[in-house]
């Protein structure tokens, strides 16, 4: 079984989330959903005061060699054990999410297309953008319902690590999608990339469906 990647970029608060959600729920287990953001290093020796203040934007603050490895690992047909970020502790938790290869793995984060490695193993890469305002009032909607977070903090960590580190690192790797969208709810760009995964997972169905009827 040959393994597809499907990368999902694009900056904080652009719509990735919500346009890999979408495809995930279309085809359900045919699929799996690796996410970068649980790579985040490990900072047990470090204290929860400075743990907030680290720049999680920055392609440093991801433990991506192990990303790497375990996108390595799927293509070959292994399962892995991923891990999981627990973002109210701002540190990565003891829990793993076992992950079965399967035909298509979607790979979605802010910073996948900026490490060269990540770009070599994957095979079909998206760029999500949106307007800077948008991408704002989406990350203070986020934060403030699923991570508890208050809005002071939110918006010191947006104008000092994750307005700045977007244009140094995120916005660049735009040029290297394959397609780039401009919206998580465009339906026309949902429809083509859900047609791509149905060629690949059915192509006996995508095969008839071209023949027509004689």
């Amino acid at each position: 079984m040959d393994t597809i990647l499907i990368g999902i970029a694009g900056g904080s608060g652009s719509g990735k989330s919500t346009f890999t959600n979408r495809l995930k729920a279309e085809f359900g287990d045919e699929v799996a959903v690796l996410y970068h953001d649980n790579y985040y290093r490990r900072q047990d020796d470090v204290p929860f005061e400075e743990r907030k203040k680290v720049n999680y934007d920055h392609p440093d603050s991801l433990e991506t060699d192990l990303m790497v490895r375990h996108l390595a690992e799927l293509k070959a047909g292994r399962a892995i054990d991923c891990p999981v970020y627990d973002y109210s502790q701002h540190n990565r938790s003891n829990e793993f999410i076992h992950i079965e290869p399967k035909r298509i793995i979607l790979v979605e984060g802010i910073l996948l297309l900026a490490d060269p490695r990540v770009r070599d193993l994957i095979d079909i890469k998206i760029f999500v953008e949106a307007d800077a305002d948008e991408r704002i009032c989406r990350r203070i909607l986020r934060d403030v319902k699923e991570r508890g977070r208050d809005i002071d903090n939110i918006v010191s960590q947006y104008l000092t690590t994750v307005k700045p580190m977007h244009y140094l690192y995120v916005e660049p790797t735009k040029v290297t999608a394959d397609l780039i969208i401009n919206s998580g709810m465009n339906k026309v760009a949902l429809d083509v990339v859900k047609a791509k995964i149905n060629q690949i997972l059915h192509p006996w169905i995508t095969k008839n469906d071209e023949g027509g009827s004689q």
